[in-house]
């Protein structure tokens, strides 16, 4: 490849490499403090009580007062054989992790999110990211509602 500048074991094309005095864009990671790993962080999520659902997917969320929100997946052998089920659980860790910034955060910090599926046709990354958003924002709603109705002084702004 001549049109290629030399990188660390990779070339890319020039028209694909960053401009020279330009640092390069933070990227979207999906890392493991991004992730509920624990069986009790997945109860205390199904806990919270606060559940939507759009299409195929339905979202469980609790806010917490950590400054990034998690994801945990819970795909039951119903949406399919292993195959489909890993397929689908990269393509909703992707969506997550390319939409995590437009998912609106309580006052307290962020979201605990539990996704679970039905069995349903494949849908693309860009139909998954849609509607983990606007999933996210239904449950933000919703509990913007709870907070506001246990503590009714906040929505005034009484001292």
């Amino acid at each position: 490849m001549r049109n290629c500048k030399p990188g660390f074991g990779v070339t890319l094309p020039v028209h694909m490499a960053p401009a020279p005095n330009e640092p390069p864009a933070p990227r979207p990671v999906f890392k493991r403090r991004h992730r509920l790993t624990h069986a009790r962080e997945f109860r205390a999520v199904f806990g919270a009580r606060l559940r939507k659902s759009a299409g195929p997917l339905t979202l469980h969320a609790m806010a917490t007062d950590l400054p990034e929100h998690r994801l945990g997946l819970s795909i039951g052998r119903k949406v399919g054989k292993a195959v489909v089920r890993s397929r689908l659980k990269r393509r909703l860790r992707e969506a997550f992790r390319l939409s995590r910034a437009e998912f609106p955060s309580p006052p307290s910090g962020s979201y605990d999110l539990v996704i679970s599926a039905r069995p349903h046709d494949e849908l693309t990354l860009d139909e998954y990211r849609r509607l983990l958003t606007t999933l996210a924002r239904e449950a933000h709603t919703v509990q913007m509602r709870r907070a506001n109705r246990r503590n009714p002084e906040a929505e005034e702004g009484s001292p």
